[in-house]
């Protein structure tokens, strides 16, 4: 099907809930995908975070066909090894004593809520609810992750939300102490806004808040949807700075494409989840765990993640003189391979310019450019990009000199 036909036969039979851009990607192999018309694109935005390995990779590919062919599903009514097996292995590798199993972040998050909630209840009584999440962050489109989140644009025309959140500043720690009463039950907050911007949190800001939390026993939640698997060059973005959280989330990358998410917890609030306390049908079913055992595997194994944190700093350098050659390019922000670079001109201009040319990056907002690509990228393919982008802001400098 063509992709203009296919475009309309989208637009008839999909609830429109996307801007898509106008491809149809039909393969994808490392770090590139292919379209209908057999054009080729380096793929910088990785499925949004998600593709960790990029496209194909042999180890995930085996590990699904394999664990299609045994058993795809069967509830958690019953114990299956894959499932045990990915959570002893998150667990050994991280803060966690205990996980939930879940299909994605949203989900994740809202696990994340809900056990504190579970928590604080058993614990102090029922009023001490209230979570206290940043401005312009983001935990998910459920109403208790939208509600979390802390972007108006998110939430409108889905009023009343769900009661119990509250908002600061990112990094103001004043704001963040003002904000906390008795009926405060946890802290939220992602190590780097992705959808808000690209922000990375302060470690000084962090440390603080860690030991707010420890003061007055209120739980710490790091929402690493984005962040964890490696994306920052580390397995989870809180082992470089530092401070460790009471609960994590994750996803996106966890299952390298297969819907998967993951809430960690310590054994004293894990114990907070009993039988029927909460539940998912498919979340940690054997196809999805046996994906991520083999993104784990690999991620593991070293040279992935060494690949990742090279190409972290050498994109951030890279977008850093960008930044200094270049006066439509405001500011350049991240860490490891996720990076964001906020531009003085419309963002989706330059992801229009950077999709004639072969480039998939995201916008996120009006100004700001978000690349995350696989973690396998390679420095060809990041001078390429750059070469683009400088030939873009040229451009348009020199367009907008003319007028």
């Amino acid at each position: 099907m063509p992709t203009e036909e296919l475009k309309a036969s989208a637009d008839q039979y999909l609830m429109g809930t996307y801007a898509r851009q106008p491809i149809s990607i039909v393969r994808g192999r490392g770090t590139k995908v292919y379209d209908l018309e057999g054009r080729e694109y380096v793929d910088f935005v990785g499925g949004i975070a998600v593709n960790l390995l990029g496209h194909g990779h042999p180890d995930l590919v085996l590990a699904v066909q394999k664990q299609a062919a045994q058993l795809i599903h069967t509830s958690n009514l019953y114990y299956t090894e894959p499932q045990v097996r990915l959570a002893q292995m998150l667990v050994d590798h991280s803060f966690a004593d205990q996980v939930f199993f879940c299909n994605s972040g949203a989900e994740a998050n809202e696990a994340a809520i809900k056990l504190v909630r579970r928590y604080s209840h058993d614990k102090y009584g029922a009023g001490r609810f209230e979570i206290i999440t940043m401005k312009q962050s983001f935990h998910g489109r459920t109403m208790a992750t939208l509600t979390a989140t802390g972007q108006e644009k998110v939430q409108k025309g889905y009023e009343p939300l769900v009661p119990g959140f509250s908002y600061v500043t990112f990094n103001h720690l004043a704001e963040l102490q003002h904000a906390l009463t008795d009926k405060t039950a946890a802290i939220m907050l992602e190590p780097i806004q992705g959808e808000g911007g690209v922000h990375v949190v302060s470690r000084e800001y962090l440390k603080a808040v860690r030991e707010l939390c420890t003061q007055r026993d209120i739980l710490l939640i790091f929402d690493e949807v984005q962040t964890g698997m490696g994306r920052t060059g580390t397995l989870f973005a809180y082992e470089q700075l530092n401070v460790q959280p009471d609960i994590m989330t994750l996803a996106k990358g966890l299952g390298g494409g297969v819907p998967i998410g993951a809430c960690l917890a310590k054994a004293p609030v894990a114990k907070a989840f009993g039988p029927g306390s909460h539940a998912s049908t498919f979340g940690g079913n054997p196809l999805a765990c046996a994906a991520a055992l083999a993104v784990f595997r690999v991620l593991l194994d070293g040279r992935v993640l060494d690949q990742a944190r090279r190409m972290g700093e050498y994109l951030s350098k890279g977008l850093s003189e960008c930044k200094d050659r270049h006066h439509l390019v405001r500011d350049v922000r991240g860490l490891g391979l996720l990076q964001g670079m906020e531009v003085e001109m419309d963002a989706k201009t330059v992801v229009a310019d950077c999709l004639k040319r072969g480039f998939l990056v995201n916008a996120v907002g009006e100004h700001v450019l978000r690349l995350i690509p696989p973690l396998i990228i390679t420095q060809p393919e990041v001078d390429r990009l750059l070469e683009v982008l400088s030939h873009i802001f040229d451009r348009h400098a020199a367009q907008a000199a003319a007028h």
